[in-house]
């Protein structure tokens, strides 16, 4: 029973020994894995990539702007990644933590053998080990062991060497080094990386995240006045790191920073008021901005204590560890002044309208000024005001071909089409800079209607001059990913819109198109004999159904334009002719048009007690522009078009205010790992032994065993063997 359980106790005891050693291997092989370079190499590999993804995408702006660019179903995907703020997403920093854990680990293993081997003279050589050495020489001297000894030791260390002597048996050794600083090397390179992602990680959103999950902290998502948001979504005065914006309009004040979250924003408190005196900005002679700073007023909130300070591009204000840098210029809440011309129905009266930048303004008098709207209980829009710029630098340059100047040999659909893509272009199509030029303000506006259906308006305030005319150039865009397309309507003589918005009202009245379809054909065929007023009569009915599928009055035209209106009603129109008739018929239809659209111009003259215009070249370049400004614009598709005539600018500043400890440790980390690589690629390591023994040949003298080895075998240690070798062996006898 005894040798029983002595057994059993015995078979235990190996278990349990078996069980250590096998969980002392896999702590040891998973201690190996962590801190081996392949490991590393793979971290860092996908840290690059982590940072080209967070370079090309633009990181942390709102979800919609992603939405709109990738669709909802990439969208997701993405944001299941955290691709959208990449350095803050949970597997990046765990990345992170993992490097520096592996090299930590990798320092800890390697550092103490190298200060250790650092430190060795590695005496403990045998001469037949020294004669194995690539880089090796033999030599016999006259001179006795001893004093030769002394003599190699004073030539060695001449050249910069650590040297030692050691007795050997019936032997004397002369060890040296030199280069050992090259271990520093490697130690500092792996520590600048640890103490560079430590100081990361202090100014990454750790602190952040971690009174979120410690302290009920959340995004605050919504619309408020700062001061009244709740405590739960703002962040104390001790909160170790941050990097936060705060915009503040000339004569405003700010004690907070909004700092972006992936669902919302927080709310950081700051220990001073930021009050802002005056915003400056310089440009350079083509309008575009050379310099912009903020004249502040510093309050600090625990004293009162305040004092001046300018706060320029470059040059933050740094306070209370703290820094307040210029980040950029917004619009603070610009008065605006507008006059609203009508752009649908045969309405003619304007109306002034009055805005603010960043606020909206309802279009109460659009039923006045537009009656067939009113018709159709259609009035009810807001204007939402996005943006307004006080300059604008365009670039200039000839846009391109007009409809009137393509080849005939086109058809009338790509001549169309030619001219419609010519018209709603770009503002700016040249790459030529010595066509950028300063056109003036411009305003930027929602209009969104009462079932919330928006579209976005940039309008210039100024005529600009684009292929040798004069224009006002009035933008549209469907959607905030889209370019603008502009309409350009001439500026008339008064350089304003008013002859355009004259012409626009009487296409639109269907009284007003007789009149100028009737004056059209009388003054196309004057005679009154037998079988012209037939002729007369077909002119007449042309000129009318020209006007009206141009207007887009289906009804006028027999429904043949399908609901289009301008040269695509035409163009459409034109379709029903035979093919080999179409290039023919379009030149018959487009003189006509024309001819009639002269006519209606002066009809709509005489309608308001104006004078009649004589026909001459300018005019008929303005009608021309008119023309093509009218057929684009059914593709502008808004009741009114707004002219800004008056503002009263008030700018913003855009300060970005951070606390970054980790600031610091980076530029340590940053220093070591500039004297760690300059360690390893320019100091060299090299050892050398010489073994000196009485020679057996020859009483008295001397026969010397010389070696040399380096980490690198590199031309200049070749050279440093040869020359080195020559001096030792100058007491050669």
């Amino acid at each position: 029973m005894s040798t029983s359980t002595h057994e059993i106790k015995d078979s235990e005891i190996t278990t349990a020994g078996i069980q250590l050693k096998t969980s002392r291997r896999w702590l040891a092989d998973a201690v190996e894995l962590l801190s081996s370079m392949r490991f590393a190499i793979s971290l860092l590999t996908i840290i690059a990539i982590a940072s080209v993804i967070g370079t090309v995408l633009k990181q942390n702006e709102p979800m919609p702007n992603y939405v709109n660019q990738f669709g909802p179903f990439w969208f997701e995907v993405f944001s299941k990644l955290g691709l959208y703020s990449v350095y803050s997403s949970w597997w990046f920093l765990l990345i992170m933590t993992f490097l520096v854990i592996s090299t930590s680990l990798c320092i800890a293993r390697n550092a103490p053998k190298m200060l250790k081997d650092m430190r060795s003279w590695r005496e403990h050589v045998r001469e037949q080990s020294l004669r194995n050495f690539h880089h090796k020489a033999e030599w016999t001297s006259a001179t006795a062991p001893a004093v030769l000894a002394q003599q190699l030791v004073a030539r060695i260390a001449a050249k910069g060497y650590k040297t030692k002597l050691v007795a050997k048996d019936n032997a004397t050794l002369i060890t040296a080094k030199q280069g050992a600083a090259n271990k520093w090397g490697y130690i500092f390179a792996h520590s600048a990386i640890v103490i560079i992602c430590i100081g990361g990680l202090l100014d990454s959103d750790l602190p952040i995240r971690a009174q979120q999950w410690l302290y009920g902290k959340t995004p605050f998502n919504g619309n408020g006045i700062i001061a009244e948001i709740p405590a739960e979504h703002r962040l104390g005065l001790g909160n170790p790191t941050f990097r936060g914006n705060t915009l503040i309009p000339e004569g405003s004040a700010s004690s907070t920073a909004i700092i972006p979250q992936k669902d919302g924003v927080m709310i950081q408190d700051l220990p001073f008021t930021i009050q802002l005196k005056k915003f400056i900005i310089d440009f350079y002679s083509t309008g575009m901005p050379k310099l912009f700073a903020s004249e502040v007023v510093i309050r600090d909130n625990a004293d009162g204590h305040t004092f001046p300070a300018t706060i320029k591009v470059n040059q933050p204000l740094i306070y209370k560890g703290i820094a307040v840098y210029q980040s950029s210029f917004e619009d603070g809440g610009s008065k605006l002044k507008l006059t609203a011309y009508p752009m649908a129905g045969s309405g003619e009266t304007t109306f002034p309208v009055s805005g603010e930048v960043n606020g909206t303004t309802p279009l109460a008098n659009l039923a006045l000024a537009n009656p067939a709207l009113a018709n159709n209980g259609n009035t009810d829009y807001t204007i939402e005001w996005s943006g307004f710029r006080p300059f604008n630098v365009e670039n200039m340059a000839q846009s391109g071909d007009d409809l009137r100047a393509v080849t005939k040999a086109k058809s009338i659909n790509q001549r169309l089409s030619d001219d419609l893509s010519s018209h709603l272009g770009n503002a700016a199509k040249s790459a030529n800079k010595k066509d950028l030029k300063n056109v003036g303000p411009s305003v930027q506006y929602k209009l969104r209607d009462k079932t919330g259906q928006a579209r976005e308006f940039s309008n210039y305030m100024q005529s600009i001059k684009v292929d040798d005319a004069y224009v006002f150039l009035a933008g549209v865009r469907d959607a905030p990913d889209e370019p603008f397309r502009y309409l350009r309507i001439p500026a008339d003589e008064d350089d304003t819109v008013h002859e355009w918005m004259r012409m626009r009202a009487a296409l639109m009245n269907p009284e007003l198109r007789a009149a100028a379809a009737h004056r059209y054909a009388q003054r196309a065929i004057p005679e009154s004999r037998d079988g012209i007023a037939a002729l007369r009569v077909q002119l007449e009915q042309s000129a009318m159904r020209g006007l009206s599928l141009f207007a887009g009055d289906d009804k006028q035209a027999g429904g043949q334009a399908g609901g289009s209106a301008g040269y695509l009603a035409i163009s459409k129109f034109l379709e029903q002719v035979p093919p080999q008739e179409q290039e023919k018929a379009a030149d018959i239809f487009m003189k006509i048009l024309n001819g009639s659209m002269w006519d209606l111009w002066q009809v709509a003259r005489e309608k308001d007690g104006l004078k009649e215009l004589p026909a001459d070249d300018k005019r008929a370049r303005f009608l021309q522009l008119s023309t093509n400004a009218l057929s684009d614009a059914s593709f502008y598709n808004a009741p009114v078009y707004l002219q800004m005539t008056g503002f009263d600018e008030i700018k913003a500043s855009v300060f970005q205010v951070t606390r970054s400890p980790g600031k610091k440790v980076v530029y340590l980390g940053c220093l070591l790992l500039v004297l760690g690589v300059f360690s390893m690629l320019y100091v060299r390591e090299r050892r050398l032994w010489v073994w000196i023994r009485p020679d057996q040949n020859a009483a008295g003298q001397s026969h010397a065993l010389m070696a040399m080895s380096s980490q690198r075998k590199t031309l200049d240690f070749e050279k440093e063997f040869e020359v080195l070798k020559t001096q030792l062996k100058q007491s050669e006898a």
